[in-house]
């Protein structure tokens, strides 16, 4: 069989572009203020070009580990909650 045909390596291929071009398209993303588990408040920043906002609901940094991403959607769904 030819390219995406069944059994081929094309369609992980794919998947894996569609990613990493989504991480690179997310580099810059802003962390939202977000309040610790201690009951502390922390304000926004911003993160560098190539990097995005990580962590959890209660600490928040930049990184490139794409595993770790979250998003600004994921992070306003944190202060409903």
């Amino acid at each position: 069989m030819g390219p995406g045909g069944t059994g081929s390596g094309w369609p992980l291929a794919g998947t894996v572009l569609v990613a990493v071009a989504a991480t690179l398209v997310a580099g810059g993303e802003d962390c939202l203020w977000y309040v610790d588990r201690n009951g502390s408040w922390h304000p926004g920043f911003d993160c560098d070009f190539f990097t995005f906002c990580c962590g959890t609901c209660h600490q928040r940094y930049c990184c490139r580990d794409p595993l770790r991403l979250l998003t600004e959607r994921q992070q306003r769904h944190c202060l409903a909650f």
